[in-house]
């Protein structure tokens, strides 16, 4: 009966540690990930800013007007914010368990610890991103458009949550398959254009358009232009999709992840 108290003040203390755990990656995630400099952070708000700048420059010359609003920076601005967190995200997540190969030989630090810490700092940052973004758009270009803040956070919901469902899965790929990596990044390179970034979905002829529904960040997009845009009502977006895909592959990564990362790390 002796051995039975030390075992449960353990278990008591186990969410403690993990909190603790948590914290510190986090903290190694900003040393590692961005730096001890502001420069990190610096190219991680100039990335999006660039490639919405270069956009309105490009299509301002050839055309009058985006297809919604008078805003070129606004109509990209809501096709490739959510598009570059996703990636980001989900790119991140994937890279997690290689990158916190050695800290997972601690038994108090968990596979699932690592996943968290990446997942958390790195939404955080992308949400700083938006917002200085964004607020730029708003203040400096004043376009003529009202915010619907509330369809926002969902679009933003639907981005994490799909991006963590999909890193998650690919976190358990990479760490069995390393060419899953390469061969992921490969599929990926289509998706600047087949996500709805320069034209509305509406526009696509059947039977192209029935194909591109498929793609979950085709309805995030979709979504996200209808929080920029009072006015626009993407008829087309299901939310259910891209949650229901979240979901699957969240789990299945979970369950994978669970079940044979020990092995795999101990080869």
């Amino acid at each position: 009966m002796t051995p039975a108290h030390p075992t449960s003040l353990t278990e008591q203390r186990a969410p403690f540690a993990s909190f603790r755990a948590i914290g510190a990656l986090i903290l190694r995630e900003i040393s590692t990930t961005y730096g001890r400099s502001p420069g990190g952070y610096i190219w991680a708000v100039l990335e999006p800013a660039a490639g919405i700048a270069l956009l309105t420059l490009i299509f301002s010359i050839g055309f009058r007007a985006p297809p919604l609003g008078t805003s070129f920076a606004l109509y990209y601005a809501a096709g490739i914010l959510p598009l570059m967190m996703y990636m980001d995200l989900s790119n991140k997540l994937a890279q997690t368990v290689q990158f916190s190969r050695a800290l997972l030989s601690y038994p108090r630090v968990t596979f699932l610890d690592a996943l968290i810490a990446r997942l958390v700092l790195n939404v955080l940052t992308q949400l700083v991103v938006h917002a200085l973004v964004l607020g730029f758009i708003v203040v400096v270009l004043h376009p003529t458009t009202t915010l619907n803040y509330a369809i926002m956070g969902q679009a933003y919901l639907l981005t994490f949550a799909l991006a963590t469902g999909i890193g998650t899965l690919n976190s358990f790929l990479t760490l069995a398959y390393p060419v899953w990596q390469t061969a992921w990044s490969i599929l990926n390179r289509p998706l600047f254009i087949v996500s709805c970034i320069f034209f509305n979905f509406e526009s696509i002829p059947q039977p192209y358009s029935g194909y591109l529904w498929y793609n979950p960040l085709v309805h995030i997009v979709g979504l996200m232009r209808d929080g920029y845009y009072p006015y626009y009502q993407p008829t087309y977006v299901s939310i259910l999709y891209p949650v229901g895909l979240a979901a699957l592959t969240l789990m299945t990564g979970l369950f994978l992840l669970n079940r044979y990362h020990r092995d795999i790390l101990d080869r």
